[in-house]
């Protein structure tokens, strides 16, 4: 009895998944000599003064019994330090354009407060500042990404921003920094000019914002920018087209690094729906809008190569994520939400897109790093833990400056109620030791799927390989059971006859190594 028990308890649990299609897709793998290389400030991070990111997030205070570094949590600082954090965004967002430097540097004690009106109204001290951030932004091995005030802003004071993060010789900012502690400069080099100026940042349009843009770029820099500072515009709402076109038609090239582009993966701004407890239908249209991003980049990348043929300007996808309603019982401004193995598929399909348009996009920021949207790290108190979607950044940092390997295929469909979407996602690289990386995502929430990877081309026979998944996609990582979605060894492929086949199962992520 137990014997027939056990084995028909294994045959419902395999039958519980099918083939999408029966077939299997091939993917097409080039070695191409001038592919780019993916940029790894493509992995990159935003951190706002919004909610329990920043205060009760990363800050804790240098009085705080949670071990701290000058008030920063240490376990943090070790988590995104093994996540391969490239660049950090701070300090906002709709924040950005409501901060006034100058309010937090200097004695603490001293400093005035301000009051967050975008993110619950609630009374902040100004005690993390621009030194704080910058000098975590060292000990992370980080690019800082700072946004400068042009909504509430002045030309002057971000000048002086800039003078005082990265002068070396002597002027009133620079002394100011000195009689602050920091005597070397920080040389800060990504610069945000404004934050969404089409909404919170202003309500402009795209070309009074062009306007605005050249003005307050002319003085953050000389003639030839010799800092080599990158100055990036507040960029469009998802598919904007227009403030794109506006922008590269307007702003001479040379004072343009980056342009900006925002798009969450929201199933209705008024009713976005549970983080946890979603159904199928919600999990297929948060997919549905978050696969909207290959078209979004595509479509902005066309409008940048008529002006920008050269592709000298970036395009930097500073905002990104998936965006539900909050947990119940918490402050609706502080946008904590938790985070699911449909984040996880969600980051992973995202990565790969913007891994697939390393020749234009070249940086990207997942909002947000703690306690807020699409958070890699939760904390609660003294307990910290990571979300499936760091495991997923943490899995693909592989990626990070590695050369791309172009891929073409033809995905099987994901449908559901009628509607279909791409059921697989992949990118493939090679990084500088000749090793080869393939991350693939099965969006299907249902049924596995095949693909095969002809490796002749690849020079590679010998692969290990590493899954993220789970038995619900409505699971998530607790303070209670903090690893109960965590990267697994993963052997569901062979080499058979110079070909990869590999099985994916449903709602997973797979990263395989080749050598």
């Amino acid at each position: 009895m137990k014997k027939a028990f056990l084995i028909t308890f294994l045959i419902s649990i395999c039958s519980q998944f099918s083939f999408a299609q029966g077939e299997i897709t091939v993917v097409t793998v080039k070695n191409n000599a001038d592919a780019p290389t993916i940029n790894k400030n493509i992995y990159g991070h935003f951190a706002e003064h919004l909610g329990r990111c920043i205060y009760g997030g990363f800050f804790v205070g240098d009085t705080s019994k949670i071990p701290n570094t000058k008030g920063v949590r240490n376990d943090i600082i070790a988590a995104l330090k093994d996540l391969k954090i490239p660049n950090l965004r701070w300090p906002g967002g709709c924040f950005a354009d409501t901060y006034h430097w100058k309010d937090g540097i200097g004695p603490k004690e001293q400093r005035p407060t301000i009051v967050n009106q975008w993110w619950g109204g609630v009374t902040e001290d100004n005690s993390f500042g621009t030194h704080d951030f910058l000098n975590l932004c060292e000990l992370l091995g980080a690019e800082p990404y700072l946004s400068g005030n042009v909504g509430s802003g002045t030309v002057q004071e971000l000048s002086d921003w800039v003078q005082y993060a990265n002068f070396s010789g002597k002027s009133p900012m620079s002394d100011l920094r000195k009689k602050n502690g920091r005597t070397e400069p920080w040389k800060v080099k990504f610069w945000g000019i404004g934050n969404e100026a089409w909404g919170c940042g202003g309500n402009m349009t795209a070309e009074y914002y062009a306007g605005e843009y050249r003005k307050f770029a002319t003085f953050m820099s000389d003639w030839e920018n010799t800092g080599g500072i990158t100055r990036i515009a507040s960029g469009s709402n998802s598919a904007d087209y227009n403030w794109t076109e506006v922008l590269m038609k307007n702003i001479p090239l040379n004072m343009l690094g980056g342009v900006g582009v925002h798009h969450y993966a929201v199933i209705d701004w008024g009713k976005k729906g549970e983080a946890v407890n979603f159904t199928e239908e919600g999990y297929f249209k948060t997919m549905k809008s978050a696969l909207k991003m290959e078209e979004l980049v595509t479509k902005h990348s066309a409008i940048m190569d008529k002006y920008d043929p050269e592709k000298k300007v970036a395009m930097m996808v500073d905002e990104w994520g998936g965006w539900y309603d909050v947990e119940k019982g918490t402050n609706p401004g502080f946008l904590y939400q938790q985070n699911t193995m449909r984040d996880a598929v969600l980051a992973g399909s995202t990565l790969n897109i913007f891994n697939n348009h390393a020749d234009r996009v070249r940086m990207a920021n997942l909002a947000q790093c703690v306690n807020v949207l699409q958070a890699v790290i939760l904390t609660d108190k003294a307990k910290m833990i990571t979300t499936p979607t760091y495991h997923v950044m943490k899995m693909y940092s592989v990626h990070q400056d590695a050369k791309l390997l172009p891929i073409s295929f033809n995905s099987p469909n994901y449908t559901f109620n009628g509607e279909t979407i791409p059921a697989i996602s992949a990118s493939v690289s090679k990084d500088k030791n000749g090793a080869i990386h393939i991350s693939l995502v099965n969006v299907d929430a249902k049924n596995k799927n095949k693909v095969e990877i002809d490796l002749k081309d690849l020079g590679v026979k010998n692969f290990t390989g590493t899954v993220l998944t789970s038995a619900k996609l409505q699971d998530y990582n607790s303070f209670d059971m903090p690893n109960k979605i965590i990267p697994t060894v993963f052997k569901g492929f062979e080499n058979k006859k110079g070909k990869l086949e590999i099985t994916i199962p449903p709602f997973s992520v797979v990263v395989l190594e080749g050598k």
